[in-house]
C-alpha cells in the first residue's frame, strides 16, 4: 500500500534544483504507451469465435495515431538525463562503476522478476489445462512484449559511462556520428538487402536518442526558437520519408509484412523523438511552475513510484481479461473492430482495464522500491550478468513461454534472467 503522508512529505522536501519535468515526462511517456496498447490491441467475438485484433492491421487510417502514442523516444531521452545525473553524482562521490551499475540493474531487473515468475507458472498451468504450446506462447508473448525495451535500455545503461564521456568530449559531434551510423544501417537494410545490419540500429538509434538527454542535462540545447525550426524540419523530413520514401506511416506495431519503423528501429523513430521532444521541451518552464504545486507534484511522485509495474503488468491484465471473456463467453467483445461503435467504447474499455490494473500494481509495485545493500560484485561478473539479462529479456519478449515442461529451450529466457539477477546481486540467497 502507498503511504500518502509519506508521498506528500517527499513532495514538500523536494529541492527547487530538481528538474521535476523529467519525472513528469517519465510517467507521461510510460502511461501513453500503456493507453496506446489498450487502444489498438483488442479482440472480437463477432464471428462467433474469439479473435485477437490489432487495429493497425484492420484499420490503416489508424496508423497516424502511432505518431502520438509512440513515445518510447521520450523515455530514452529522460533516461539519458537521469543517467547523466546519476553518473555525475557517482563521480562526485567516488562511487565505482560496479556499484553504480549494480544500483541501475537493481532498479531495472527487480520489477521484472515478479511478472516473469508469474508467467512461468501460468504457462505451465495453461499447458497442463490443454492449450497448445503455440497458444500458450502467443498469450505469454503478448503479455511480456513490453519487456523488450528493458533489453535495449539495459544495454544503453551498460554503455552509459562511456557514451557520457564521449558526449562530454565531443558534444553534438558524437550525436551526429550516431545519426550517420543509423542512416548507414537504414540504407544497407533497405537498399542493399543487408537485413542483419538493420538490427544494429537498436544500438545507434537509441544511443542517439539517449544523447539528447545528455544534452538536456548539460544545458546544451538550442533556444526554443531554434527548436521550433528543428521540429518543422523533423516533421518535413518524416513526411517526405513516409509519403515518398520506403518508410511506413505506422511508428509502432509493425502492421503488415513490409518495412517496419520499429522492428528494427529506423531513423524515423529518431526524427519522431526530435519532433516530440522539441514540442515538449518548449513547455518546460510553465510545466515546472505547475509541478511546484504540491498536489500535482505529489501525483507525479505517486505515479513514478509504481511506473515500471504499471508498464510491465498492463498487458498481462489485458490478456487476463481476454481470457476470462473467452472462457465464459461474455458479450463484452461483440462489436465490430474499428467500427464507430468500437471506437466509442474504447474510453470505457480503458477505464475498466485501469480499474483492474491499479489493485494489481498496488500488490506488486513494492518490488520496484525494494533495495538492499550488498557488496558489489566484480566488474566482469556484472558485465556477464548484464549480457545474460539482455539475452533473456530479448528472448522472452520475442518468444514468450510455451509451458512445455520437457522443452528446456523454452525455459532458457527465465533461466538467463534469474541467473543474471543472482550474478549481479540483485537477488541474494543465504551465504551468497
Amino acid at each position: 500500500m502507498f503511504n500518502t503522508a509519506r508521498i506528500k512529505e517527499l513532495a514538500l522536501a523536494t529541492p527547487d534544483s530538481r528538474n521535476r519535468y523529467v519525472d513528469f515526462l517519465r510517467a507521461f511517456s510510460i502511461l501513453f504507451v500503456v493507453f496506446g496498447h489498450w487502444l489498438i490491441i483488442g479482440a472480437s467475438t463477432v464471428s462467433g469465435q474469439f479473435e485477437p485484433i490489432n487495429v493497425l492491421e484492420v484499420a490503416p487510417y489508424s496508423h497516424v495515431l502511432t505518431w502520438l502514442f509512440q513515445v518510447m523516444p521520450i523515455f530514452f531521452i529522460v533516461g539519458g538525463y537521469s543517467n547523466a545525473t546519476s553518473l555525475n553524482k557517482a563521480l562526485s562521490q567516488g562511487t565505482p562503476y560496479a556499484q553504480w551499475l549494480q544500483g541501475r540493474l537493481q532498479r531495472l531487473l527487480t520489477p521484472l522478476l515478479g511478472i516473469t515468475l508469474l508467467w512461468v507458472v501460468v504457462s505451465l498451468a495453461l499447458n497442463l489445462y490443454g492449450l497448445s504450446a503455440q497458444q500458450v506462447a502467443y498469450a505469454s508473448k503478448a503479455a511480456l512484449i513490453p519487456s523488450w525495451f528493458l533489453a535495449i535500455y539495459l544495454l544503453i545503461v551498460l554503455l552509459a559511462p562511456v557514451s557520457y564521456q564521449i558526449w562530454l568530449k565531443w558534444g553534438w559531434w558524437s550525436f551526429s556520428g550516431l545519426v550517420i551510423l543509423a542512416l548507414a544501417c537504414d540504407a544497407l537494410y533497405l537498399f542493399a538487402d543487408m537485413k542483419w545490419v538493420g538490427w544494429l540500429n537498436y544500438l545507434w538509434v537509441w544511443l542517439a536518442v539517449h544523447h539528447i538527454g545528455f544534452a538536456w542535462y548539460s544545458n546544451r540545447l538550442p533556444s526554443i526558437a531554434v527548436l521550433v525550426i528543428i521540429a518543422l524540419l523533423a516533421i518535413t523530413a518524416l513526411h517526405w520519408m513516409v509519403w515518398h520514401g520506403p518508410y511506413p506511416i505506422a511508428m509502432a506495431g509493425s502492421p503488415g509484412e513490409g518495412v517496419s519503423n520499429s522492428l528494427p528501429p529506423k531513423v524515423t523513430l529518431l526524427l519522431l523523438g526530435i519532433l516530440q521532444f522539441s514540442i515538449l521541451y518548449s513547455l518546460q518552464t510553465p510545466m515546472n511552475r505547475l509541478l511546484k504545486n504540491v498536489r500535482v507534484w505529489s501525483a507525479t511522485i505517486f505515479i513514478n513510484a509504481m511506473i515500471m509495474s504499471v508498464y510491465l503488468w498492463h498487458m498481462t491484465v489485458l490478456i487476463a481479461v481476454f481470457g476470462i471473456i473467452a472462457v465464459f463467453g461474455l458479450p463484452a467483445l461483440e462489436v465490430e473492430p474499428a467500427s464507430a461503435q468500437w471506437w466509442t467504447h474504447r474510453p470505457a474499455w480503458m477505464i475498466g482495464l485501469l480499474c483492474i490494473l491499479l489493485p494489481v500494481v498496488s500488490l506488486v509495485s513494492g518490488l520496484e522500491r525494494m533495495s538492499h545493500k550488498t557488496n558489489s560484485p566484480s566488474n566482469w561478473r556484472l558485465l556477464l550478468a548484464s549480457t545474460l539479462a539482455c539475452a533473456g529479456i530479448a528472448l522472452m519478449a520475442l518468444n514468450g513461454f510455451t509451458g512445455e515442461l520437457t522443452n528446456l529451450w523454452a525455459w532458457t529466457p527465465a533461466l538467463l534472467l534469474f541467473s543474471a539477477t543472482w550474478l549481479s546481486g540483485v537477488i541474494r540467497f543465504r551465504h551468497n
